[in-house]
């Protein structure tokens, strides 16, 4: 199988401005996603997909190849799976494609690669990495210990793995999904300024080095 790396990345951003390209832990924001995609020994090729002069530019810089996408396709409400159709529709000929979201920067070195060997042995048509949490909404359980809770599995935006021919069908989940739970310092994911003070401090420590205690 021929495994595309996208790493979705438009201009407009409300939560943190211009959040791409800002400066985290001595980089660029989208530099981490740039350098765990050029490390991954599974993806057969990866690219930015961007409407961003200046997103363009600080990946070329980072040695990424740059997908201009319409700008239809970088509004607030454009969804990732509309910017995955058209990467198919411009760079056919792969099965799947790899979504490394630049928000999510922390990943240890193998992940990507992990997820693919996953992906495969699972025969899914789609994998998500992510963690079982134990949220309840306030008001819908009478004070039931966290413990005893069911709890489900919350896909962090880390990795993932999307066959083909599911992105075509405008589908971001299929039928058979993989789940791929990872370490807990390594699902966090930018929305705000607390995010971004939340992964210097991980990316200081963790950035680099394989999961483990």
């Amino acid at each position: 199988m021929k495994y595309l790396g996208v790493i979705p990345a438009r201009g407009g951003s409300k939560g943190i401005p211009r959040k791409n390209v800002r400066e985290l832990c001595g980089k660029p924001l989208i530099a981490w996603s740039i350098e765990a995609a050029q490390a991954a020994k599974r993806l057969d090729a990866f690219l930015v997909s961007t409407d961003d002069p200046e997103i363009t530019a600080t990946a070329e810089a980072w040695r990424a190849p740059v997908l201009q996408r319409p700008a239809e396709l970088a509004t607030d409400e454009s969804r990732t799976i509309d910017v995955l159709q058209h990467v198919l529709t411009e760079r056919p000929g792969y099965d799947a494609i790899v979504v490394l979201q630049p928000t999510s920067p922390l990943r240890y070195p193998t992940l990507i690669d992990d997820c693919i060997a996953a992906f495969e042995t699972s025969g899914g048509d789609n994998l998500a990495t992510g963690y079982y949490c134990k949220f309840r909404e306030f008001g819908s359980h009478n004070n039931e210990r966290r413990q005893d809770y069911k709890g489900f599995f919350y896909d962090d935006g880390n990795v993932y793995v999307l066959a083909a021919d599911l992105v075509r069908q405008g589908r971001w989940s299929g039928d058979r999904i993989c789940k791929q739970e990872i370490p807990r310092e390594y699902s966090f994911e930018i929305d705000d300024e607390i995010d971004m003070l939340l992964l210097d401090t991980l990316l200081k420590r963790f950035a680099g080095k394989p999961p483990g205690p």
